[in-house]
């Protein structure tokens, strides 16, 4: 009985943290940054995968370029019948009674035999083939991180997107205030007499229209944020509160001269491959010198007066030069270096356009600034106006038509002045993106 109610306590305990963590566990973050986006994106990107791959492959040729250290081995055989043999013909020569008789080679010959050779000049073309394949490898990593960085861009867009989807819904709810006071106030007049209904009316119909508008960002809000949550592979409620920079003042454009992008580290990377192959021709050039043994069964072995099978061994230094190489080895060079000079065309090219789009960024990042200026300066006077509408509204000196072209007109300004703050929002890490930070 005591060893059943154990039991029982036991699986209560369990039930209770199990209750208590499955929330937590299950728990969807309820503050996200952009840093954070960024990170999430490059983890959950299918191409990251790629990453491994490469390593994996690049240890895997090591592994067999490594092979070249050690002793070649081969194994070979022949069986031939050939036309004719060496004979040694003394007839005449020597006196009979010597009765002196010299073996015949046969015509059919045969030998197998095993080889082993060691390289020794040719293991400095392991180690070349070796730091190529390394320098291979990091090229190619390199180039998944540049398709890597791009996300950023599409993070920018999607994460601020919301964000701008956000104050329009907190703009949309306070002009829809400003039509409901409308409504308030023109009801009263209704019910005295002073006013049509047909005011109300207006006022009702556009407030209507602006919840429909309303619904339409939320749409589009919960689009982004199902996106958003696809490309960082963590799912996102409605109520995520988006932490970034706004950057609406104390900004400043950093030096072009800063770029760190990784393009850059790719055309590095790219020198360091051509500058490996320059090494290989050299390599090419040189003679091959090689230790071998060779050691087989045949008739003839060694001994070609012998008709007999037999073991036979060899062994020695061996040395190869291929001369033809010369007749090329110098245009080789040449097509090297000829794509060395294409590499840094290209990142001088590329910085050329990077510069040319900083510029560019940063004329839009004054502009918003200015234009930012000039939203507040509208919105100030057009809040004044409302306000007074308002008071004329309850005077009676306007129709409602006429307020809400005054409401509207603020509600446009400030939906400049979020469209322009946001615009240069973007503008501003589009231009930390140019230049790699």
């Amino acid at each position: 009985m005591k060893y059943q109610l154990l039991h029982v306590k036991r699986f209560l305990i369990l039930l209770s943290v199990t209750t208590i963590l499955n929330p937590l566990l299950a728990q969807k973050p309820q503050q996200l940054s952009l840093d954070s986006c960024y990170k999430y994106a490059e983890q959950n990107y299918p191409l990251v995968k790629q990453k491994g791959l490469i390593e994996k492959t690049t240890q895997y040729t090591l592994s067999n370029i490594s092979k070249g250290y050690f002793p070649q081995l081969s194994i070979g055989g022949q069986a031939t019948y050939q036309s004719d043999v060496t004979q040694i013909q003394l007839n005449g020569t020597l006196p009979p009674q010597l009765n002196i008789e010299f073996p015949s080679i046969d015509k059919d010959q045969y030998k197998i035999y095993g080889e082993v050779v060691q390289p020794l000049t040719d293991l400095a073309t392991v180690r070349t083939s070796q730091k190529m394949t390394q320098a291979s490898g990091v090229l190619e990593e390199q180039k998944i991180e540049v398709e890597l960085y791009k996300i950023k861009e599409r993070i920018n867009q999607l994460f601020l997107g919301i964000q701008l989807l956000n104050e329009q819904l907190v703009l949309n709810d306070l002009l829809q205030k400003d039509i409901q006071t409308g409504i308030d106030k023109m009801s009263t007049f209704v019910k005295n007499g002073l006013a049509l209904r047909t005011n109300i009316d207006q006022l009702e119909a556009e407030l209507w229209k602006t919840k429909q508008y309303r619904l339409e960002i939320e749409t589009a809000r919960k689009v982004y944020l199902q996106l958003l949550s696809e490309f960082i592979g963590i799912p996102l409620q409605d109520s995520i509160e988006l932490v970034y920079n706004n950057f609406e003042s104390g900004w400043s454009a950093g030096s072009s001269q800063n770029c760190q992008r990784p393009e850059l580290l790719v055309f590095d990377y790219q020198k360091n491959v051509i500058q490996y192959q320059n090494q290989f021709l050299n390599i090419k050039s040189i003679p091959r010198v090689s230790l071998f043994l060779q050691s087989g069964y045949g008739k003839p072995a060694l001994n070609m007066l012998n008709p007999n099978f037999d073991f036979y061994y060899i062994g020695g230094v061996r040395l190869q030069w291929n001369l033809s190489t010369f007749y090329s080895i110098s245009k080789e060079k040449k097509l090297v270096q000829l794509q060395k000079n294409s590499v840094d065309v290209q990142k001088e090219l590329f910085l050329f356009n990077n510069n040319m789009q900083l510029i560019q960024q940063q004329n839009e990042i004054e502009k918003y600034q200015k234009m930012l200026e000039n939203d507040q300066k509208i919105i100030t006077l057009r809040e004044k106006i409302k306000k007074n509408a308002q008071i004329q509204l309850t005077e009676g000196t306007i129709t409602a038509n006429d307020y809400l072209i005054f409401i509207n007109a603020e509600e446009k300004a400030k939906q400049d002045y979020l469209l322009h703050k946001m615009q240069m929002t973007i503008a501003i890490y589009q231009y930390q993106s140019t230049i790699g930070k």
